[in-house]
């Protein structure tokens, strides 16, 4: 059994941190501090190391750093993480930030290096690192809409398909630039059919290919979800999606020759609305209480966050016993609402997995229970140091 593990973190400009260096071994980093501290700006910076924007979902510019009383102008603001990260595969070094050009007016361009070279894009990054992480905004994951579980199901498919990014920027990318040629026919200049159709042939083939590997890995995590471990419930987990019926009902080639007939003959309706009224950005990961039977939406607020901590220690152990690998769990302020037996069978979980996670709490007392078995930093101002 391997796992994935941060061994050195660098910072430079990246939200509260000018410069920072942190060196940790395989064990779990409990991160201890007041609000503001910056605990959560470490988490976000290992987010980077897979691909996606972060576990805040922020916008590039957004990462740089800013001294107090700075204006929000995120223009010719860079920033960098670089980490060497241990895996299956043994020790990769990253890097990855935000390039701004030489006339101070950069955009938001994401670079990404693996061990000192370029890569083109952030899908390769997939390849080299599986990170799944929890924070006090996915509290309402169940509660808002389908975006975020999305997303929240397309990071757990990075560990087991690394291809899986490639397919989800691919599609993202037809389907952005459909709309956009759809509009610009609608303001009256001639709509390119030619192109249409190679847009809509790109968003067939990797729509399903994106539904396919949901569909596999939410059947594949199903099982494993269904089991209890300890205090926290089993969930029964379903996506639902007019392309996961078409697999459901006959193959892949079929539901791309109708998928791609669909977007053509909704050219005018989708022109309207600005966007497609049909694909895998519509699909949605249905969670049940399995005891219940009740949606997790209509649990309480405690339940619906044991339902996620559930699915997420479901997916590393899923991960554990299909590619003998632990992916990196970063788990912001976590413990903060979880009664002691909870906390405790969660902290248990996680040693037993032998997964390197990355915790933070405002009063390190609540990480008590791995005292010896974790290692144990405070962060203050966005300095770092061994805990007492």
């Amino acid at each position: 059994m391997t796992r994935f593990s941060v061994a050195r973190l660098m910072l430079t400009d990246f939200r509260s941190y000018r410069h920072l260096r942190l060196e940790t071994d395989e064990r779990p980093v409990v991160l201890s501090g007041p609000n503001g501290a910056g605990k959560t700006n470490l988490l976000e910076a290992i987010s980077f190391l897979v691909p996606g924007r972060g576990l805040r979902n922020a916008r590039l510019g957004e990462a740089a750093r800013r001294e107090a009383g700075e204006p929000e102008d995120d223009s010719g603001r860079a920033w960098a993480v670089a980490a060497t990260v241990c895996g299956p595969g043994g020790a990769v070094d990253i890097g990855t930030g935000r390039e701004v050009g030489t006339d101070g007016a950069g955009g938001d361009r994401r670079i990404v290096h693996i061990d000192g070279e370029p890569v083109r894009g952030q899908a390769e990054l997939a390849r080299h690192v599986a990170a799944v992480w929890l924070t006090p905004r996915m509290d309402r994951l169940f509660a808002d809409g389908s975006t975020a579980r999305r997303r929240f199901l397309d990071r757990l498919v990075f560990g087991f398909d690394a291809a899986h990014a490639g397919r989800v920027a691919a599609y993202e990318h037809a389907l952005r630039e459909r709309t956009r040629l759809l509009r610009g026919g609608i303001a009256g200049r001639r709509t390119d059919d030619a192109w249409l159709n190679a847009l809509e042939e790109t968003m067939a083939s990797r729509g399903v290919a994106v539904a396919a590997a949901r569909r596999e890995v939410a059947t594949r995590l199903a099982a494993f979800c269904i089991e209890e471990t300890g205090p926290f419930p089993a969930a029964a987990i379903a996506l639902d999606g007019t392309l996961e019926r078409w697999l459901d009902e006959g193959p892949a080639l079929a539901a791309e020759d109708r998928f791609r007939g669909e977007l053509a003959a909704a050219r005018a309706a989708d022109a309207d609305s600005g966007g497609a009224a049909l694909g895998p950005h519509r699909s949605d990961l249905v969670v049940r209480d399995a005891a219940s039977g009740a949606t997790a939406g209509q649990c309480s607020t405690g339940q619906q966050k044991a339902l996620l901590i559930a699915i997420v220690l479901a997916s590393a152990r899923m991960q554990a016993g299909e590619r003998a690998s632990v992916p990196l769990l970063l788990l912001d302020e976590v413990a903060a609402h979880l009664d002691s037996r909870r906390r405790e069978a969660l902290f248990a979980e996680l040693i037993g997995l032998g997964a390197q996670a990355w915790l933070t709490g405002t009063d390190a007392e609540a990480f008590r229970p791995l005292a010896g078995r974790a290692q144990f930093l405070r962060v203050a101002d966005a300095t770092i140091s061994p805990a007492s």
